[in-house]
């Protein structure tokens, strides 16, 4: 192997990679959660088997990215059902949810608003009020799916660290 690929070089690479990932939680249009673990599969690349992770921990790493993606999927249903949306407010957040991905980054926020309030009034027959209140539930909780990706995203980085130097 190159000298840069055992030495610093592989810190570089694998800090670009995890402050990418990092930013990646919060912006829409990058996979985040991948460039994590494309920085830890990289750094094992890199350094050899003497890396210090190992496949157990790459498959927490990978476990980890399944939790954050599940959750922001249902986030904004969990969101409009706990302000009170009926089932079709939660379908409707959900089905706006996967549209919005269409139409970054609006579309994160406004699909599963747009989604959940025309579901209440269309399918529920709510009024304006109550839809309304379910589609803000929505983006409640699409806004806390976001902040919970960061979360995850940061014990990812944590335990890549504790598996290269503790474990």
């Amino acid at each position: 192997m190159f000298d840069f690929m055992e030495g610093n070089g592989a810190w570089i690479v694998t800090g670009l990679l995890f402050v990418v990932g990092l930013a990646g939680c919060v912006l829409p249009v990058l996979p985040g959660h991948l460039f994590i673990i494309a920085g830890a599969i990289a750094y094992r690349l890199m350094v050899g088997p003497g890396a210090g992770i190992a496949w157990w921990g790459f498959a927490i790493l990978v476990l980890l990215m399944a939790i954050a993606q599940a959750f922001e999927i249902i986030s904004g249903s969990l969101g409009a059902k706990w302000f009170g949306g009926s089932k079709w407010g939660v379908i409707g957040a959900l089905v706006g949810g996967i549209a919005g991905l269409f139409f970054l980054p609006f579309g994160l926020i406004l699909g599963p608003l747009i989604g959940a309030f025309g579901f209440e009034k269309a399918f529920a027959k709510k009024d304006n009020r109550d839809s309304v209140v379910s589609g803000v539930g929505s983006v409640i909780g699409t806004v806390a799916g976001m902040a919970f990706k960061i979360v995850i995203g940061v014990m990812m980085i944590g335990w890549f660290f504790v598996d290269v130097f503790w474990v």
